[in-house]
Order: C-alpha cells, then structure tokens, then sequence
C-alpha cells in the first residue's frame, strides 16, 4: 500500500489485562478450596436453555505443561486443535517472558493472530458452557493461589459434566485433570473469569456478538494477516449482513493483498448501503484511484469532503492527493 495513502482502518478494540502465569500442580488446593461458596453446575443448567448436559472434546491435544510454560503449551493445544501443528517448545519465544517467568495476555493472543487465527475473549461461566458445549476448547487463567499471593496459571477446557458437577481440564503433564465445579470456579474468578477461544477464520463463536467479534478480527489486519483477515470479515458478513465495520474491514483487508475489483466491490457495498459514511467513500475513492479511475476518484473523495465529520481532514487529504499526482 502507498505511504500516502488514507485508508480509513476501524477503532482499536479493548485492551486485556496484563497478567503472567506459571504452572502450578492443582492437586493439592482442593481441599482448600473445595469448601469455599459457588454456584454447582445443575444450577447453571436450570438457568441457561440450550447447553448439552455433557460434552468434552477428545480431539485436543495434551501437551506437558513444564514449569513457566503453561501459556505456549495452552496456546499450542488449540492451535493444533484448530489446524496449525503447534508444538509449545515452538511458541515459547513468542509468548514466555524470561523475566516474569510465565507469559502475558497480550503475547498468547499476538502469537495466536500471527498464526492467522481469531482470538475471541470470553468473560464468565454461560459463555465458557455454551463454547465448549459447542466443540470449542477455551483458554483460561486460573489463579491456583490465593487473592494476596496469586500463582497464575492458563489451562485449557475440553469438556464439564452437569450431572456430576466436574469440568475437563489440560491443566497438566499426563492426562485431563477433572476439577470439581466449584474449585474451578474458584479459581477462575480471581481473573475475572478471563477465557479465550482460538478459532479459524472460518469459524464463528456460538457467543459471538458483533462488536467484539469484528473487533477480534481486526486483530488479524493488524497482524498483517490479510488473507485470514478477509475470510473473518466474510465469516462475519455472513452473520450479520450489510455490516458496515465488516465490509470496511474486508475492502481494506483486500486492498491490502492488492485485490482492487474486489476491494472496490466492498467499499461500494458499504457506500450504497450507508450513504452518509464519509469513511466508505473515502476509501472507495482511494481505490478508484489506484485503479487509474481519476474522474471516479474525484466524485468519491468530494462526497467523503462533503459528508465531513470527524475524519473530515483525512477526507481532504484523500481528495487533494487526488487532485494533485497520480497513484
């Protein structure tokens, strides 16, 4: 793409809290932690339609969680899960930091985008139910310590029991490790109740909202992963069509790999579609003029100039540009 060019790219989506973590055996806080106060499983049945009483996901890989590497190894089991061979001795330069020996949010959820997937948080106990009871195994961190002396630790959940009141979670070196309902929530609500779903492009949360959705998609155009990029945002058009965020991100996505028809198609779309976004005909203007169209470039930059707002001085950057020199 030219320097000069004033492609117009969606807001930053949310900041995550930055938190390190380590492994820590869990075995032995149950007792400690089995008697404190928490909702049981039948009850979350009762008051949640539609989640399967049972489900767990055999198709995760286990992979030994050895000390400060819970997060690459985490990581690793649904990236393989979802198609790319992970191993965690591969991601721990991307993810672990030597000096907080355990690994950051941010970095779990950088490496996942560079490997062209969607990283889709979750907050609380419905949605972790609903993903995994939809075939989605969920990263989480649990604080294996207590409040004033915390031991973070990411583990992954494959499958729960209603009935029995257990979740299924890699969490160790060997096997799947059952935790009582009640010590996992324990645990996971000391940060928050923080999950992350690691899904290809392709494919769509059960929880999925539109906003943090596109904004999780967006996390691929800034990992310069374009391609992937434009399969979420038509992922997303196909949920919410006429979306005015997805189809700006998918004119910009393939504007990016250098398809102009199609990202033209798109920045059209979102024009006829919503007629007063000066952004959408700025960035059909710019494309027109990649594509050598000057007269239609013009049109398009005057209605974005006309339309003004808050990005009215990109728009006027767009149009003299235009006016001045050639793509």
């Amino acid at each position: 793409m030219s320097s000069r060019s004033c492609i117009i790219t969606p807001g930053n989506f949310r900041a995550t809290r930055r938190q390190g973590a380590s492994f820590l055996s869990v075995t032995i806080l149950f007792i400690l932690l089995a008697g404190c106060g928490g909702v049981q499983l039948t009850q979350i049945q009762k008051e949640m339609a539609g989640i399967p009483s049972r489900a767990e996901l055999k198709n995760v890989p286990l992979y030994p969680q050895e000390a400060d590497q819970c997060g690459a190894a985490s990581l690793a089991m649904v990236l393989h899960w979802s198609g790319i061979p992970a191993t965690p001795e591969s991601l721990v330069p991307e993810v672990y930091s030597p000096s907080l020996k355990g690994s950051l949010q941010p970095a779990i959820i950088g490496a996942a985008r560079r490997s062209g997937r969607v990283a889709y948080h979750i907050y609380g106990t419905e949605g972790l139910l609903r993903e995994v009871g939809g075939g989605h195994p969920v990263i989480v961190l649990l604080n294996l310590g207590l409040s004033w002396h915390p031991k973070w630790h990411y583990a992954v959940v494959t499958g729960y029991d209603l009935s029995e009141n257990f979740v299924v979670v890699h969490s160790g070196k060997i096997k799947p490790e059952y935790f009582p309902f009640r010590v996992f929530e324990n645990t996971w609500a000391r940060s928050n109740r923080w999950g992350l779903l690691v899904l290809r492009p392709a494919d769509l949360p059960v929880t999925a909202d539109e906003k943090s959705y596109l904004a999780a998609v967006l996390g691929l155009e800034k990992a310069r992963q374009w391609r992937e990029a434009v399969n979420g945002y038509q992922t997303a058009l196909r949920k919410w069509p006429g979306s005015l965020t997805a189809l700006m991100g998918l004119g910009n996505s393939l504007y990016a790999l250098g398809d102009l028809p199609q990202a033209e198609k798109a920045f059209r779309d979102a024009a006829h579609l919503y007629p007063t976004s000066g952004p959408a005909f700025n960035n059909l203007a710019q494309v027109l003029w990649k594509e050598g169209r000057r007269e239609e470039a013009l049109a398009a930059a005057e209605k974005a100039v006309a339309l003004g707002g808050p990005l009215s001085a990109t728009f006027q950057k767009t149009l003299e540009e235009i006016q001045s020199g050639n793509p």
